[in-house]
């Protein structure tokens, strides 16, 4: 019917290689099993080592960015984990959660359940609007929401030297617009960009986590 798929810890060293193994991967296996384009869902890496308290480069990022934009492969689907992870354990003990997420792709992807919300709010699009950048995301569900009731995290936004500083973040309908006293003409944007983004709070109604992304490359 389908196939699960939950690795890439071995291959954080070289995470822009991964951009191409699990594209390729899943046409290989589709390939193998003579069933033309079989569901492929699989996990993207959740949080883990140290908090870094600063805006700074990932691998571990990246390699989500890798599985974020392998969902552009036809009837695949991604469970995001961002926040079922643990600084000290790189096979973390909640496999449940997991499951239920890779679940919920499954009724939709597999099953047919077309209306299901299956997935935590996804980066579409982002537009500067003078000193602030405005992003839209698909899979909003019932709405945007701070899953903790706090403000915003973990979204930091750079000019075009592309250093980044955190940065504020708020809520407008379906978007969220995002913006620091320190860049006056932003350009670019990242969000929950780092090995344990612990704490990330974008969620959408249904309780499902925002996928890390970022708009520079």
């Amino acid at each position: 019917k389908g196939i699960l798929w939950y690795q890439g810890e071995s291959n954080a060293g070289n995470p822009a290689e991964y951009k191409k193994l699990l594209p390729a991967l899943i046409a290989d296996w589709r390939a193998k099993w003579g069933q033309g384009n079989i569901p492929f869902l699989y996990v993207q890496l959740p949080n883990f080592m140290e908090v870094n308290y600063l805006p700074a480069e990932s691998n571990w990022a990246m390699m989500r960015e890798a599985a974020l934009q392998t969902l552009s492969v036809p009837n695949t689907a991604m469970a995001v984990t961002i926040e079922l992870g643990e600084w000290n354990d790189i096979h973390p003990d909640n496999k449940k959660d997991v499951g239920e997420r890779l679940a919920l792709g499954a009724q939709k992807l597999a099953y047919g359940e077309k209306n299901l919300v299956a997935s935590g709010p996804l980066y579409q699009s982002s537009q500067i609007a003078g000193d602030k950048i405005v992003i839209s995301f698909t899979n909003t569900g019932s709405g945007l929401t701070s899953i903790d009731g706090e403000e915003l995290s973990w979204f930091a936004i750079a000019g075009e030297d592309k250093k980044f500083v955190w940065a504020n973040a708020r809520i407008e309908g379906d978007k969220v617009v995002v913006w620091s006293d320190e860049v006056p003409q932003p350009k670019y944007v990242r969000y929950a960009w780092a090995d344990n983004p612990y704490g990330a709070n974008l969620y959408n109604k249904e309780n499902l986590p925002a996928s890390p992304f970022r708009t520079d490359k």
